[in-house]
């Protein structure tokens, strides 16, 4: 029997404003995502990848069609059920960082774990643990003022990862780096998802980051245009090594 896929998206629609004014930005979006995938998402400014993502991370909901995430149809949950699947299931990396100014970095990463009712100690050790894995503890106790752009990429992957999400959600996140720091970023992602197992879904406009992906989405005019397969993908690995 198939194993069910971590996301399934069946003839997904959002329309947005009502009557003449009214937009469809997601025309019936059709595609699988599953546990430990690596996926790019890109597309034109307008053809629906942001909507999609933004369904995704249960930030919004579908005008039509079925979100089943893990085999439960997303659409039949309340407001507050959606946000406890945020917090339980997801989390979420930005272009801008999002990061508290005045907030050291350590304390940056513990605030999804306050919102999540863990007690201070056990809070600073995961965090601790999460900025270990992207590679900061030595600066745990800097401000955002006293990071790098890529650090503070770091630290908000940190944060994305300290609740141990089964998804990552990535909006651009390289758009604030040079080539060198986007390399740093992505080779971390992709190191995220190989042996921490956690499925990263990615947003960009850049190719050659979403080469670091198994799989490259199209999106044009709210439809899945293609889907590409990588150099990166296991199974396109596995037929070269055969052949």
């Amino acid at each position: 029997m198939p194993e069910t896929p971590l996301i399934r998206l069946r003839g997904v629609t959002k329309r947005f404003g009502e009557g003449a004014a009214s937009f469809l930005a997601l025309k019936g979006v059709d595609f699988d995502i599953a546990a430990g995938d690596f996926v790019a998402v890109m597309g034109p400014s307008g053809s629906g990848k942001s909507t999609t993502m933004n369904i995704l991370g249960c930030l919004d909901v579908p005008s039509g069609g079925e979100f089943l995430f893990k085999g439960r149809e997303v659409g039949d949950l309340t407001r507050d059920q959606r946000a406890l699947l945020r917090r339980r299931y997801l989390g979420f990396v930005f272009q801008g960082y999002n990061l508290l100014a005045r907030t050291s970095a350590v304390e940056n990463v513990e605030l999804p774990l306050i919102y999540r009712g863990d007690q201070r100690e056990q809070r600073r050790a995961l965090a601790m643990e999460a900025l270990d894995k992207v590679g900061l503890t030595a600066w745990a106790d800097h401000t955002p003022a006293e990071l790098s752009g890529g650090q503070q990429q770091r630290v908000a992957i940190a944060r994305a990862i300290v609740t141990s999400p089964e998804l990552l959600l990535a909006d651009e996140p390289t758009g604030n780096l040079d080539t060198e720091r986007s390399i740093e970023i992505m080779e971390l992602l992709a190191e995220l998802n190989r042996t921490a197992g956690i499925t990263v879904l990615m947003v960009t406009h850049e190719p050659e980051m979403a080469q670091f992906a198994h799989r490259i989405i199209h999106f044009r005019d709210g439809l899945v245009e293609r889907t590409e397969v990588t150099a990166r993908s296991p199974a396109r690995a596995a037929d070269e090594r055969v052949a």
